[in-house]
C-alpha cells in the first residue's frame, strides 16, 4: 500500500470541462478535486458518459481545463507539455498504427520518437508478443494490438503512465499477464492512473478509487472506505401462503412473494431468516446473500 504522506505526483483542483458556449454549453466535469500520489495507482471509475474521459484528456494535457487548475509533475500538462510528455506514458483506448506495419515495426517507429526507449525486444516479451513480432497489425487479435499499445506506453519508462482501458479485448490469460506488469510497474515506482470497465480490476489493483457521476466525483478512497456503510443485501422468493417474516436488523420489503432485505448485519439477519425458515417450514427459493462490494456501490450510485 502507497504512503499515505507521498508528495502528490497530480492534482486537480475545481476541475472543470465544458464544449460549447452560451445556453448550449455541456459541462462534461462539473469541479472535481482530484489527488494521486507517487508510486500508487489510482482508479478512475464512472458510467457511460461520467466524465472520465475528459478528465483524462486534461490531466494528460491533451486538452485545457475550461476552469480550474492541474499540476502534473508540478507542471501546467498544456502549457508545460514539452517538459510533461517525456515523464508520463500513454495508453488510450486506440493506438490507431497503420495496419501493415508488423509489431515489431510499430513498436520501433514509437520507441524512435523517446530519447531513452527500453529494446524492442524487451518490450515484446513484457506483454508476450514475442511469438508475434513479425505480424502485421491488421493480422493482430483485438487483444493483441491492445497489449501492443500497452508495450508502446511503457517504452519510455514513465514516471506517470495513464491506462485507459488496458485490458479490453484480452482473453483471460493474457488480462492475468498484464495486471502482473502492470503490479511490476507500481513496484517499481511508476504512478499510475487507471480507468477500466472492470470492477474487479480495478478492486485487485487500485490503492485508492474514485467514482464519478454526471461529472462529479461521487465516492473516493480505497475500496474498503468506498464500500464501508454501504448495506449488503439478501433476496429470496418465498411462498404464497408463508407466513410474514420475522423482524430483522435490516430493512425488509416484501412485494409479490419476493424478499429483498438491506442490512448492515448480514450474518445476523441471515441466521434468524434460516432459522425461520426451518422453523416454519418456508421454503426460501432462490436464496441469494451478498456482502457490499466495489460492484453493488457502484451499481447503486448509477442507478
Amino acid at each position: 500500500m502507497t504512503n499515505s504522506t507521498a508528495d502528490p505526483v497530480l492534482s486537480a483542483r475545481g476541475l472543470t470541462r465544458r464544449y460549447g458556449r452560451g445556453a448550449s454549453a455541456y459541462t462534461a466535469v462539473d469541479g472535481i478535486d482530484l489527488e494521486v500520489r507517487r508510486g500508487e495507482l489510482f482508479a478512475l471509475l464512472g458510467t457511460n458518459g461520467a466524465g472520465k474521459t475528459s478528465t483524462l484528456e486534461v490531466l494528460e494535457g491533451l486538452a485545457p481545463a475550461s476552469a480550474g487548475t492541474v499540476s502534473v509533475l508540478g507542471m501546467d500538462p498544456v502549457a508545460d507539455r514539452r517538459a510533461v510528455r517525456p515523464r508520463q506514458g500513454l495508453m488510450l483506448q486506440s493506438g490507431g498504427f497503420p495496419a501493415d506495419l508488423t509489431a515489431a515495426e510499430a513498436l520501433r517507429m514509437w520507441t524512435s520518437t523517446l530519447s531513452a526507449p527500453r529494446p524492442v525486444g524487451e518490450l515484446l516479451a513484457a506483454v508476450d508478443l514475442t511469438h508475434r513480432a513479425g505480424t502485421r497489425i491488421s493480422s493482430l487479435s483485438g487483444g493483441e494490438v491492445r497489449r501492443l499499445d500497452l508495450a508502446c506506453a511503457i517504452a519510455g519508462d514513465p514516471e506517470l503512465l495513464f491506462l485507459d482501458e488496458p485490458t479490453t479485448g484480452l482473453d483471460p490469460e493474457s488480462r492475468s499477464r498484464a495486471w502482473e506488469l502492470v503490479r511490476g510497474l507500481k513496484e517499481q515506482g511508476t504512478t499510475i492512473v487507471l480507468t477500466t470497465h472492470y470492477l474487479d480490476e480495478a478492486e485487485s489493483l487500485a490503492d485508492r478509487l474514485a467514482i464519478m457521476h454526471q461529472g462529479r466525483i461521487v465516492r473516493e478512497g480505497t475500496v474498503d472506505e468506498v464500500v464501508a456503510g454501504h448495506p449488503s443485501r439478501i433476496r429470496a422468493d418465498l411462498p404464497e401462503d408463508a407466513p410474514l417474516p420475522p423482524p430483522l436488523h435490516g430493512e425488509a420489503v416484501l412485494r409479490g412473494g419476493r424478499l429483498e432485505v438491506s442490512t448492515e448485519s448480514l450474518a445476523d439477519d441471515l441466521h434468524t431468516l434460516l432459522t425461520w425458515s426451518r422453523t416454519e417450514q418456508v421454503p426460501l427459493r432462490g436464496l441469494d446473500a451478498r456482502a457490499a462490494s466495489l460492484e453493488s456501490v457502484f451499481l447503486a450510485l448509477a442507478s
